[in-house]
This record gives C-alpha cells, structure tokens and sequence, in this order.
C-alpha cells in the first residue's frame, strides 16, 4: 500500500488532528498535524508501544516526566505502560508520523 503522505496533512482549529493512514491486525500509523500551540495531554497505553517521527516542524515531547525536544528526522518511542505526551510549542506546524503496536481496539 503506498501512501502520500503529504496529500493528507490537515489542521484543526480546535485540537491537533490525529488522521489514520493505515492499519493491520498488528499495527496502527496515523499522522498526526499539530497547530502552534496544540498538545496532547501525557497519557498511558497499558498494552500499546507507540513511536513518535517528526516529519516537519519541532515540538516538546515528554516521556516518563522528563521532556525532550524533538525536530525533523528524530522519534521518541514510548513503551507499553509509560506516560507520554507532546506540544507544539513553536511558531510553526508540526508533522508527526505515529506508529501503534499493536493497534488499539475500538
């Protein structure tokens, strides 16, 4: 399955937009398009390991209680059990390609 991912980049005035891209029984990748100012709060997944990819753009990330700033080209992977979150915190959107696995049920 090929995907542009750059066709599907969108933004919500409201809150970041998470847009499912793709999905298998054993993964999940969203691209997620982050406003200046936008975050998602640090939550946790009991079963899922997620990974973070900055496609454009530099945010703050936090993992565990620390925080780190990511920029184009760099991921942040957060394992099964461990709070993570992120925020824009600059002037300039932010692109993240997110990896689920496994896949959370709905």
């Amino acid at each position: 399955m090929k995907i542009t991912v750059s066709a599907q980049v969108r933004f919500q005035p409201d809150k970041l937009a998470k847009i499912a891209l793709a999905g298998t029984e054993r993964f999940q990748l969203d691209l997620y398009c982050v406003a200046p100012g936008q975050a998602q709060k640090p939550h946790t997944h009991t079963a899922q390991d997620k990974v973070y990819y900055v496609l454009k753009g530099a945010g703050r990330f936090s993992l565990a209680g620390s925080e780190e700033m990511l920029k184009e080209g760099e991921a942040l992977v957060a394992p099964a059990g461990v709070e993570h979150g992120l925020e824009n915190v600059g002037p300039d959107p932010l692109l993240i390609l997110v990896m689920v696995v496994p896949p959370p049920k709905h």
